[in-house]
């Protein structure tokens, strides 16, 4: 599996980017990019720019997702969902309402 990690800009020379960490991320299909601006990495590439709170969000679950790995308590993991519960796609929704219950 293969995951996009949020990366912040320090640098921009044409379509090469450096990030905090001092890793050279091709910019080609985010050309607007800016020093100081996030990021989202895949591969090698930024495949386009993410707001900081979107940022943040996926590095908390990222972080989240180590910590369970790691057989620890995600009590305070993805903040974003604890004032609503998760809502299924409208596909699985349906499949639910239609009583499906595998696949």
């Amino acid at each position: 599996m293969c995951i996009g990690i949020p990366l912040r800009l320090t640098g921009v020379d044409g379509v090469a980017g450096r990030t905090e960490d001092g890793a050279v991320i091709d910019l080609s299909l985010v050309p607007e990019a800016s020093p100081g601006d996030w990021v989202l990495g895949f591969l090698g590439a930024a495949r386009r720019l993410l707001e900081p709170d979107e940022a943040a969000q996926i590095l908390d679950a990222l972080a989240a997702m180590a910590a369970a790995l790691d057989g620890e308590r995600l009590d305070s993991a993805f903040a974003d969902l604890t004032d609503r519960e998760p809502t299924l796609p409208p596909h699985l929704e349906a499949a639910r309402a239609a009583g499906l219950t595998e696949a």
